[in-house]
């Protein structure tokens, strides 16, 4: 046992210590927090008059009395000051505090890490590129010609006075990756485009879609249609089957649709795919008799609605807490 008066030091210190913590202390559970473990540690003392010899105990048992007396009358004190400040600027501190709700990812933030985790177990890593395009990585690299529809004014988002656009599809990215340096390639590109679609259920003037470009020697379309097949059922389960069927695009030669199989809904067309084009290899200095490759683009929007049931696109952008508290 300590001497009586080291016993009574250390219980004064405390408490001056305690007093301290409380006046500089916020409303609250900040002020909470202080009081009760200065009180705790008022109450480690106690156990010293077990041990205390019998002379000593009402010294030491009077000494915590008032220690604790003190205390509470510091912090009664010091919520009385802070009420009074509260008061003055139109606080009720005695009101119940609101709960904070614990957020969540947006659905289709959620789909693409989704998407991104099953390609990168696939081989493939993430590639990015700017949103507003020059015309030779949207449509001329692409092997999109001139007079092609596609270019249409009408149906592109082009900025006032220049040659640029907001890119209306994510093969940008693969013509941005075959310009950055030798293949092999096998990247993959979530992210927004942009075209002047009129709104509806299924379409939107903003969507996500994700590029996936593989460049290496031998590539063929079993392995185009084998990677896709795994990604999808990475994706969805092992019930999903896959179809390919015949299609065009300026970029990819032979083209074709891609098709899921889901049971019980059918088969949902959710992109498309083919291997690259010769001509995209020549317009970014590959050189095609060596190297071959495969590309497919698929639409975020369509992959969040079949994996969380969802049967409007513009309940994406809505911005409506109720349909994102159900959609996880």
């Amino acid at each position: 046992m300590e001497a009586l008066p080291d016993v009574l030091a250390q219980v004064a210190d405390c408490l001056a210590t305690a007093k301290e913590l409380i006046r500089t202390a916020d409303a609250g559970e900040s002020l909470a927090r202080a009081r009760n473990s200065a009180l705790a540690r008022l109450g480690a003392f106690m156990e010293l008059i077990k041990t205390a010899p019998r002379e000593d105990k009402p010294r030491i048992g009077a000494a915590l009395n008032a220690a604790k007396g003190e205390l509470l009358a510091c912090a009664a004190e010091r919520e009385a000051a802070l009420s009074a400040v509260a008061q003055a600027a139109g606080v009720d501190i005695t009101l119940p505090g609101s709960a904070l709700e614990q957020g969540s990812l947006h659905p289709l933030t959620n789909i693409e890490r989704r998407v991104v985790d099953a390609l990168r177990s696939l081989g493939f890593s993430v590639a990015d590129g700017p949103e507003v395009e020059d015309e030779f990585h949207n449509f001329i690299a692409l092997n999109i010609p001139e007079d092609h529809p596609a270019r249409d004014p009408s149906d592109n988002f082009y900025l006032k006075g220049v040659p640029w656009l907001l890119r209306s599809q994510t093969s940008t990215v693969q013509i941005r990756t075959m310009q950055s340096g030798p293949p092999p390639f096998r990247v993959c590109a979530p992210g927004r485009v942009f075209r002047p679609d009129e709104v509806d259920a299924t379409h939107h003037w903003m969507f996500h879609q994700v590029e996936g470009l593989a460049v290496d020697e031998g590539l063929s379309m079993a392995d185009l249609k084998g990677t896709l097949l795994l990604f999808f059922r990475t994706l969805f389960g092992n019930d999903v089957e896959l179809r390919l069927r015949a299609s065009f695009f300026p970029f990819t030669e032979p083209s074709a649709e891609v098709d899921v199989f889901f049971p019980g809904r059918g088969w949902v067309e959710m992109g498309g795919c083919g291997m690259v084009d010769p001509a995209v290899f020549e317009a970014v200095g590959v050189d095609s008799a060596r190297w071959s490759g495969f590309a497919f683009g698929l639409g975020l929007e369509r992959l969040a609605m079949r994996h969380f049931g969802v049967p409007d696109i513009r309940h994406f952008t809505d911005n409506d807490v109720r349909f994102l508290r159900q959609v996880h």
